[in-house]
């Protein structure tokens, strides 16, 4: 009966929390350390860097510019460009155009407040082996896109479709990687399905992730319930990032993307909105 007593006396002491420490304490001696004893240390935390606020959807979000992350995922020629896979494809890419103008005003911002940059890149390799089995969906629907095929890029140079270290798969003029970014390529749609990316970003200490590419349901979407499945903190800027599929639908799947993440994935902001925030 004693020892049951105390056991719910304990419990108690546990919901209260620290104040019943002193009444117990005299329940257990207390035994001095020797003076050979050394108490366990925790590695001492990275410095943090400047708080930013963002105004977002559903909240306003703060992060620390120095454990922050801008992802530029899949905006590559052979998505935004004339003469890419989508293009060659019949598939409509302004609206990817038009994102790469608020991108590049993002990076410029976010390299100058000292936040990582890391691009994601779609390809493969030469010989197809990591575009899947010959029955999985990623390599069927892939090749109904030609990946793989030769074709003649803009400076006349011989390149194919989704392939590695091409004009294909460079990302696009106006968003090229800087000295200091980090580039990942992957081979599926999720950023984080058999790369590095996790490992890079535990790395560098970053807990952020401001997502911006194309396209906004396939890629983008993937990589962001990734991110969050691995508990980053992701903010999606609307306007850098598009998506052709059901464009000009009453609710497009950018749209539908969007609410999501606004919901239950993350925050939704903009460019404006960031470039506000992030200002010194």
């Amino acid at each position: 009966m004693l020892s049951t007593r105390f056991l719910a006396f304990g419990i108690v002491c546990l919901l209260l929390g620290s104040g019943c420490n002193r009444e117990v304490s005299g329940l257990t001696p207390e035994v001095e350390a020797a003076p050979d004893d050394k108490a366990p240390t925790n590695p001492p935390e990275e410095p943090n860097g400047r708080g930013i606020k963002l105004d977002a959807k559903p909240a306003p979000v703060t992060f620390d510019a120095a454990k922050t992350a801008v992802l530029v995922v899949d905006m590559q020629n052979d998505f935004g460009a004339k003469g890419g896979m989508f293009d060659r494809a019949g598939i409509d890419i302004s609206g990817i155009q038009k994102a790469v103008g608020p991108t590049a005003r993002v990076l410029a911002a976010a390299r100058q407040a000292g936040v990582k940059v890391i691009y994601l890149k779609m390809g493969y390799r030469p010989d197809l082996s990591d575009l899947g089995a010959a029955d999985s969906v990623n390599r069927v629907r892939h090749l109904r896109l030609h990946v793989g095929d030769k074709v003649t890029a803009p400076d006349g140079k011989e390149s194919r479709i989704l392939i590695r270290d091409t004009w294909n798969t460079d990302i696009v003029t106006d968003l090229k990687p800087e000295p200091g970014d980090d580039v990942i390529y992957k081979t599926r749609f999720s950023g984080f399905y058999e790369t590095d990316l996790d490992a890079r970003l535990k790395k560098m200490r970053v807990k952020h992730l401001i997502v911006t590419g194309c396209t906004t349901s396939i890629c983008v979407d993937s990589t962001v319930r990734d991110a969050m499945f691995r508990d980053y903190l992701c903010v999606l800027l609307a306007d850098c990032m598009s998506e052709p599929i059901g464009h000009g639908l009453p609710r497009s799947n950018h749209d539908a993307s969007l609410l999501a993440a606004e919901v239950l994935l993350g925050w939704v902001s903009d460019s404006d909105r960031f470039l506000k925030a992030i200002k010194p």
